[in-house]
């Protein structure tokens, strides 16, 4: 397996921040405000700010928990925030562009696909946001894995809040406008967000940056066998039947299946997280 020898500068003083906690508790109140008043007045144009801060809050808080518990990375807070907007984008409009040409249109878009289907939606999607992750990578040094489970990271929750906005919006077309319906489908979606493309794209991510040279990126067997990996999560959480819930407060049903992948994903990246970590420990050993 090919290693990066050469060492990386790192910041002089361990980074240990709560900028994540931050942005989940300041967005979870202005989601709720705006929400009770847009009830209370009956003023429609607060729905695309509900829907935008609800679907936007976990990725991006998603985002900063991964960037203040790094600790070792030179991604400044500008490029982690450009990743997530323009990698989200391009992997959205590639997804968008493919799965038109080549999945057949679902007679009703908020129906589960088979497990074919899903599948193909998979190699789909996760292969547009390593395409996405290539290209705002593309003027770094690809010497860490660290930075590249980050970056990863970014795109995937990029490519997931426009996603859930999405479906927030064919919820609410398909219920014939109710708002209930689509901010429901909304508070779901930011459950599972931890579970899903962030984690995937992040463990594509890291493969990518780990078996790269620094300034040409590789795409040999680890880094095929990550996409398929994650792949075939994302194929199973989107084709297997959902048949069995944990309902929670107030009354939210959260898949089984989809807490089980989710879990295999998070434990994956943990371990992917822990060796980036000792690797780039190891690398700054005798760094002047």
């Amino acid at each position: 397996m090919f290693q990066n020898p050469q060492p990386q500068p790192v910041p002089q003083h361990r980074r240990v921040g709560r900028s994540w906690l931050r942005v989940l508790l300041i967005g979870l109140v202005l989601f709720i405000a705006t929400t009770v008043v847009m009830f209370f007045t009956g003023n429609p144009n607060l729905y695309p700010t509900v829907i935008l801060i609800g679907n936007f809050l976990v990725p991006v808080a998603f985002v900063a928990f991964l960037y203040d518990h790094q600790h070792l990375s030179m991604l400044s807070p500008a490029r982690m925030a450009s990743s997530f907007c323009i990698g989200g984008v391009l992997g959205v409009l590639g997804a968008s562009i493919l799965e038109s040409l080549l999945i057949p249109s679902p007679t009703n878009p908020l129906r589960g696909l088979s497990l074919g289907s899903a599948l193909a939606v998979g190699l789909i999607e996760e292969g547009c946001k390593a395409l996405a992750v290539i290209l705002v990578a593309r003027r770094l040094n690809h010497t860490s894995e660290m930075d590249g489970l980050l970056l990863g990271g970014a795109v995937g929750m990029g490519f997931a809040a426009l996603e859930s906005t999405g479906y927030a919006f064919t919820t609410f077309l398909v219920s014939h406008g109710l708002v209930g319906a689509s901010i429901f489908s909304t508070i779901l979606r930011g459950l599972l967000a931890p579970f899903g493309h962030g984690v995937w794209t992040a463990i594509i991510g890291a493969a990518l940056f780990r078996q790269s040279e620094p300034h040409r990126f590789r795409i040999n067997g680890p880094v095929i066998g990550a996409y398929l990996f994650v792949s075939v999560l994302h194929a199973l959480w989107d084709g297997l039947p959902e048949t069995i819930y944990f309902v929670i407060p107030p009354g939210l049903p959260i898949p089984l299946i989809a807490l089980i992948l989710g879990i295999i994903g998070i434990v994956v990246l943990a371990i992917i997280y822990r060796r980036a970590i000792n690797l780039q420990m190891k690398q700054t050993v005798g760094t002047p």
